[in-house]
Order: C-alpha cells, then structure tokens, then sequence
C-alpha cells in the first residue's frame, strides 16, 4: 500500500514480515543483551513474541538496508534498496514516486523483499541500489520519480491565479490605499490562516530568501546578482510563493501555473545542476506539499461533475440529415459501399469534434474533471468526451471504423445495440495486450542475448571517428530552429571534436559531455551540428570505452568501466515494448499495409525485408518516370555518365514519395528530377540489406536507428539514441572474407571485424597482401547464434545444434560476456568483477590501522552494564530450554 510518509529512501515493511527476515540477527542480538541464555531460548522468544523483541528488532533494522522487486522486472529499476521503517498491519508500503520505476499500482501488486547480509552486499545496496541515487531513467537519462497523479492536481491547484478571489491586489484609487501588499511571505501566510487572503489570489510580496527570475534578476541587481537577504517586489500569488520555498536555495523563481510539464522541466533542470540528494529532498517536498493541497483542493470525480453539454441534441440532428443524404444516394446507387462507409465516417468525425468543443465551451475552468486533465494528472480531453459527449466512432478487429457512431456518452448510458458495437474494440484491446507482452518479453531476451557481452571494457579508445548529429535547423530568414530530438541525438555524448562557432572560438571542447547547458551554449553561438563520440565507430576490440558511450544515462556521470552496457541498452529496449502497438497500419488506399509498433521493431532488429518494401536509388542523377497502366518504370540516368539503372514493374498501389527537392519545395518525386545515391523512390520502407550494399555499412547503422527511433516516438517514448546504437554494433560486427590475401582466413567465412582488422595490421606490418571483406548485416537472433561463446549461444537457441557446431569444431570459449560467467558459476566480468577490479588489495588508513590493533584492558572485556546487577525482576524461567544442561 502507498506510504506517504516515508521518505524517498524508506519503505514500510510489517512488523511480522521484519521479524521473519531478522530473526537470526534479533536472536545474536537477544543473546548479546542477555535478554536469553543462549540461541536456543531466543528463538523461542522470537516465537512467542516477547516485548524485548521487538525493542532488538527496531535496533537491528536500523540502517540494514532491503531489497524490493516488484515483478516482471522489465529493467534495472524493478529492484531497488530502501531503508525499512516497521508498520503495523501485513502490507508493504512503498513510496508513491517510485511506483513509476516499480510500475506498481495499489491493486493488490506483490512484491518479493531481500535482505543483503554481507558488509559488501549492504554497501552496493545503499550507494548503488538505493532509491534516493536512481531517480533517473536508465533508458532517457531523465528524472522518473516525478510527482504524478494527487500530487500534480494539488501543485497545480496551488499555484493557480484566480482573479478577483479574496484578499487580492487592489491598487491605490481615490482615498482607498493600496491592498494586497505584504513585507514578507511569514505575513502573508498570517494573512491566509486569518481567512482574508486566498493563497490563490494575486498579491504584491517582498522576498528575500528567494531568487528573482533570470530577466528580473539582471535588472535589478546587475552583474553582481543577487545574494540571500537581498529584497526584491514580486507579483504573484502567495500559493506560487509556497512552492517556491520548496525547491533548493538559490533556484530562479518560478511564476507559473504548475501544470505537469512545468514540473517535469523544473526537476530535470534540478538533475542537472544539482546533487542527487538535493533533487531527492527536493521530489519529496513536493510531494508532501502535492498531497497536502490536493486534499485542501476538494477535487474528487462526482457524477454531478460530470456535465452532459446542452447544444449536443442539436448538433447531433444536423449530422443526422446529413448522414440520411448519403444513405438515399447510396440506395440511388449513386455510390458505392467503400464510398457511402468513408462519407459516413467523415461526418461522424466531425459531428464527434463538434460535441467535443461544445463540451469544452460549456465546462467552467474549475470543473474538478476538467482540473484534472488540464493539470495533467491524468486523462486527456478524448475520455472526458467519451464521459460527458459522445463515444464516436468505434472500429471493428481488422482496425477499420464502423460507419455506425455511438452516440450515446457514458453519462447517459449507452444503447443496446451501442454496447455491442462496442465491445468489438474493447475485447480486440484485450487480446491483443496479452499477445502484446508475450512478444515483448521474447524480443527483449534477444535484445539481451545479442548484446551481453558488451561492457565497457576502457577508459578511451583514442578513436578520430564518430558521427554527426544535427543541433538545430536554420530557418530561411536565418534564426535557429532546436531540433526536437535533440534530448535522444546529441545529450548525454562526448564531443568528437571542438565546437567552434563563426569566428573560430571555440564554444566546447573535444572530450566533454554534452549536458543541457553545454547544448544551449551551441545554439547560442549558432552552431547547428557537432561530431560526437559514438558506440558506431568506437575501436575498442571487445565491448565499447567510456568515451564513445559517453554519460551513463541512470547517473549523469561518465560511465563507469565495468558497466554492463549491452544489457542496460537491451532493457531499455525492450521495457517500452508493451506500451508499442500490435497493428499493421492502413493507409487510406495503399494496397500494401504498412508495419507499425512492435512488428516494424521486430523487422528492424531482425533485419528481414520489410513489408512494403521501397526501392532505394543506386546512383546520383536524373530520374525518368515512365506511368503505365498497372506499373511505374523509373530509370535513373546517371551524372558521371556511367551505365543506366532500370526499376520496372513497381505496383502503382505504392505512392512515389514526397521529399525535398534542390530548390527547397517538398513534392511528389516526378520526371527530370534529380536524386542522391540512397535516397527513397516509393513510400514504404528501405531495405537494410540495399542500404548497406549501395551506401556502407554507416549509413545503414544510421538508418536502422533512425527507423527503430520513429516506433517508439511514435507511442511518444524517449530512448537515448546510444541504446539503439549498441544493439546495431551487434549487427554490424561480421565481415565475410572475399579474398584471403596474405592471412589464414577462408574466402566465405565469417570473421569478427575485431578480429579481421587485427590479422590485416598485422600482415601489413610483415609486408604482406590484406584480406579483403564485406560486412555483413545479421539480424539480433542470428547474431546471437554466431558469437564466439558457444555456451552463450547454446544456451539462448537450438542447443543441440550450437553444441554439435562447437564439438565438431573443436571450439573454445574465452568466457568474455555474462551468460557463459554465470553457467558455469564464475563471477560475471562486470562491475567489480572485471579483472583491473579483481587484483585489488585494500590497504587501511592509518586511523583504521590505529583503531584495529589497541590492546583492549581487563574492563572492556568482563564490562557489561548489567553484569552482576541484582534486579528484583522474576526470572522468565520459561524462556530458558533446560534441556541444553543434561
């Protein structure tokens, strides 16, 4: 059950559960305080529950931290450490922001506990498992423990402006002098308890202890800026005041109405500046104040809240005829059923937009409902429409609209034949859920399989490679438009080389993180694109350097050598997996569907030919589009004069497709126009195997993750770029051998590009011929299976195979990923067990030196403050087990 009142590292756990996993500590401890002879008669007093017990048990769960898993665990997140504070009652509390990590919700979820016992256990689980140092996401880098639901509704409440509520700014007029003003915010609040100030009406307030905005700021204290004690005039509302106090000293004010994203952006900025135990103190200040104001605000759901829009009859008859008109013309014949369905389903899109904007005209801003969405707690517009306007349309299973709407809203209560019709779309969301995570679950361990043993193996690989990434976009008349990806492309990476602006001062240096700040610092020096380290072109031999990776997303710090960064990447991946859809999309007349959510992931990952496969251009130059009957022919007429390239026979059921020409317009590509190697002809999607063999092996690393990205930001998920990147390297890291020259590789064989660019300096350097080869493109299952570690792979796919491969092979396994380590029991070569890590002696200080080696004197060994003490308490002779005595 939820725990308001712990703190973002605690969790309750129940007395009889704490009891359970400490007994043998309670018992020691019991023995230690001569509260029982020996063991024996502890554990019965355990077992019976004395009252010393559960004194020893607060004592001995001080600072001992537990472990709570919340299943399935999807990623990192779904196992962390909390402080355990004893409730009453048999439920485990939790902390309402970390439900987000947990997705856990009071529904009756389960959860397992573990308790780390040894020193080296306890201390991974206090620094790196904690709640309080993993509030950022491991897949985005941004902040997941935000307020959310109560808590939002009760800041948003809090810091809106109502004009004309009691106790607001009147200036001065006539003989009335100015009202509404205060010296400090202690008055204002004074003012509040009294009953003759709203915390939501505007006021004028002087404040000292918290920091203007940046404009203001600039304005009135100039370059010195302002110091704590410093006075400033604001305003605003006594509520925005409030919440103010709640974030660190020194944060910019923020006037603004709380809405969720201002809070978002408020937090992420807090990531960015501030140490993590700031931004948890921070998190759950607000999320006292939210809870604390959401109760104060009355906003609950009540039937009466919800208000059915009085034009909706009238709008709905005016449809009506119109809906009549084409049912008579298509009784007429003067339409067809395709026709007479897409004229019916127009005119109940826009009778359903019409009900939904009567609605929102006809709901007053304070509507408890309508504060909800608004705020962004949760909801959106739809479902308040489908409550108090009309359903809509609905579609059948094969995902197309009946022409039939609901018209009927959930206030009203539907019609029978409404019900039906509507059912169809409810159980198909049904089926298609449970279809949905199966699927997820089974790309996810190939994600993890693939990827494993990549591990972040150096600090720098010295590399001059990397990739470009864009910036921004510059607008005709000169201006910067940021591009909206930028959180996923550039943040969080290693610059490549020095960002140097127009007139050659260089903005950021090669080496350093690209953070918010150094970002805006780019844009500001008008900058639109930076080379950045990257996983693609990192030239460490097994796994990736820290460098190329970059900020590890979870800590905001350069990542670590020893991370396992294959499976952070698989998990972030594949987490978000349920939330894709199953659906091939239909487009209005295009023959061929196109694939969408998890089907279109599955085909990138797996590198198969898509569905609706497009042709690419080979060459750069002219096109001539010849338009038959059935068919399209488009010949590509070549600049450099070489040999002409034919595309016959494509289906005029594919569109050509749009995109930007040399003069800058965006149109459909036509006759005489000229085309770039690589580039789409048709609608559709390219082909990966066609990229890599008209463009290399970059452009089609690019394209994958640029594909596998448009998925999920479709569904409106934010993965870094990095993740996507390590998964495609995995692909990627094959060359098939053409000509042997001087080594001992075989013409046909697949060699691991490490490897192949290893031999080939070699052979140079002795002067002899290197081999040529052609990387080959594979897809996650298949690049599972062709790892070097057969234990892996045996233990991931058809293992009788693998394993009569690797006995006829002869084959050995070097044991560098996770998955052999761990069949055959050694520690995983991660973390601390990587081997610079193994090898380390810990030396004490010289105060640990002193403090281990003191002679202890005669007290401090027979000393004990209840030795000997003759108490007049009667012996609990039943506590003690004679039985040890014979």
């Amino acid at each position: 059950m939820v725990g308001p009142q712990l703190k973002l590292h605690q969790c309750g756990l129940p007395k009889l559960m704490a009891l359970e996993l400490f007994k043998p500590f309670v018992m020691k401890r019991l023995v230690d305080l001569n509260h029982a002879q020996n063991i024996k008669s502890a554990k019965r007093m355990v077992e019976r529950q004395r009252p010393q017990v559960w004194d020893v048990l607060e004592e001995v769960i001080a600072e001992h931290p537990v472990l709570l898993n919340r299943a399935p665990t999807l990623h990192r997140l779904g196992i962390q450490a909390f402080e355990p504070m004893l409730v009453e009652g048999k439920a485990i509390q939790l902390h309402p922001l970390v439900c987000e990590a947990f997705n856990a919700d009071f529904d009756g979820d389960q959860m397992a506990v573990h308790l780390p016992l040894s020193a080296e256990a306890q201390a991974e689980a206090r620094i790196l498992m904690l709640s309080s140092n993993n509030i950022l996401s491991p897949a985005s880098g941004r902040p997941l423990a935000m307020p959310r639901l109560d808590m939002v509704t009760g800041l948003y409440y809090l810091t809106t402006e109502v004009p004309g509520d009691t106790g607001e700014y009147q200036p001065a007029s006539g003989d009335h002098p100015e009202t509404g003003v205060y010296s400090s915010p202690a008055e204002a609040i004074m003012a509040a308890d009294r009953g003759v100030l709203s915390v939501r009406a505007k006021i004028k307030v002087r404040l000292t202890q918290l920091r203007p905005p940046v404009e203001i700021e600039a304005e009135l204290f100039g370059h010195s800026g302002w110091q704590p004690g410093d006075a400033w005039m604001a305003e605003t509302t006594l509520g925005r005041v409030m919440f103010n106090e709640l974030l660190p000293l020194g944060y910019p004010f923020v006037n603004k109405q709380m809405h969720k994203k201002v809070q978002a952006a408020i937090i992420n900025d807090l990531a960015e500046r501030y140490p993590m135990i700031v931004v948890a103190q921070t998190v759950d200040k607000l999320k006292d104040a939210g809870f604390y104001w959401a109760t104060r605000s009355g906003v609950t759901v009540s039937m009466a809240d919800v208000l059915v829009p009085p034009r909706k009859k009238e709008i709905l008859d005016h449809y009506e005829e119109r809906a009549d008109k084409v049912e008579k013309q298509f009784q007429r014949g003067a339409l067809n059923h395709d026709e007479r369905n897409e004229a019916l389903v127009e005119i109940w899109k826009e009778a359903t937009d019409e009900v939904g904007q009567a609605l929102r005209e006809h709901y007053p801003d304070d509507n408890p409902i309508i504060t909800i969405v608004d705020s962004g707690a949760t909801g959106n517009f739809t479902q308040t429409r489908t409550l108090a306007g009309m359903k809509g349309l609905v579609t059948n299973p094969k995902g197309e609209f009946i022409p039939r709407p609901v018209k009927s809203s959930f206030r009203e209560g539907l019609t029978v034949l409404e019900y039906f019709i509507n059912t169809h779309g409810a159980r198909k969301g049904l089926a298609d859920t449970a279809l949905r995570t199966a699927d997820s679950g089974y790309l996810t361990r190939r994600l993890v399989d693939v990827s494993q043993d990549v591990i972040v193996r150096e600090h720098d690989c010295q590399t001059e490679r990397g990739i470009v990434v864009e910036l921004a976009e510059r607008a005709p008349d000169g201006t910067l438009i940021r591009d909206p990806y930028i959180e996923t492309s550039a943040y969080a990476r290693t610059l490549g080389t020095d960002a140097v602006d127009e007139a050659g001062n260089v903005i950021v240096e090669r080496g350093q993180d690209l953070g918010d700040p150094e970002i805006d610092a780019l844009l500001a020096a008008g900058i639109t694109q930076v080379k950045v380290r990257s996983v693609l072109t990192c030239a460490t031999s097994t796994g990736v350097c820290a460098t190329c990776y970059g900020r590890s997303m979870a800590t905001g710090k350069l990542v670590d050598i020893g991370e396992a960064v294959g499976i952070v990447a698989a998990q972030s991946i594949g987490e978000p997996g349920t939330q894709l859809t199953m659906r091939t999309f239909h487009q209005g007349g295009v023959g061929e569907d196109i694939t969408g959510g998890l089907p279109r992931v599955q085909e990138l990952f797996e590198a198969r030919v898509p569905r609706g496969k497009a042709p690419i251009a080979d060459v750069t130059g002219r096109v001539r589009l010849e338009d038959g009957e059935r068919f399209y022919k488009i010949t590509i007429v070549p600049d450099d004069g070489g040999e002409e390239v034919v595309y016959d026979k494509i289906s005029k059921r594919q569109r050509l497709r749009v995109f930007k020409h040399d003069d800058g317009s965006e149109r459909v590509l036509s006759d005489g126009d000229h085309v770039e190697v690589g580039q789409q002809l048709m609608e559709g999607s390219a082909d990966p195997h066609e990229v890599l063999r008209v463009q290399g092996p970059r452009e089609v690393q690019i394209h994958l993750v640029r594909e596998v990205q448009e998925v999920y930001r479709a569904q409106g998920v934010s993965i870094h770029d990095k993740h996507i990147e390590v998964i495609v390297r995995q692909m990627l890291r094959r060359v098939t051998i053409i000509d042997s020259g001087s080594t001992e590789f075989l013409p046909g064989s697949l060699i691991d590009r490490a490897e192949f660019e290893a031999e080939n300096r070699r052979v140079v350097a002795e002067g002899g011929e290197p081999a040529a080869g052609r990387p080959v493109l594979m897809g996650i299952t298949k690049a599972s299976l062709a790892t070097d570690s057969w234990l892996s792979a045996a233990s991931f796919q058809e293992t009788t195979r693998v394993l009569t491969d690797a006995a006829i092979n002869c084959r050995s396994d070097k044991l560098n990923g996770l998955k052999e380590n761990v069949i055959i029991g050694k520690l995983i070569p991660a973390g601390t067990g990587i081997n610079r890590y193994r090898n380390i002696a810990v030396q004490p200080t010289e105060e640990a030196r002193a403090a281990a080696y003191t002679i202890p004197s005669y007290e401090d060994q027979y000393y004990s403050p209840d030795f000997g003490a003759a108490t007049g308490a009667a012996v609990p002779l039943d506590d003690y087990g004679y039985s040890d005595y014979r």
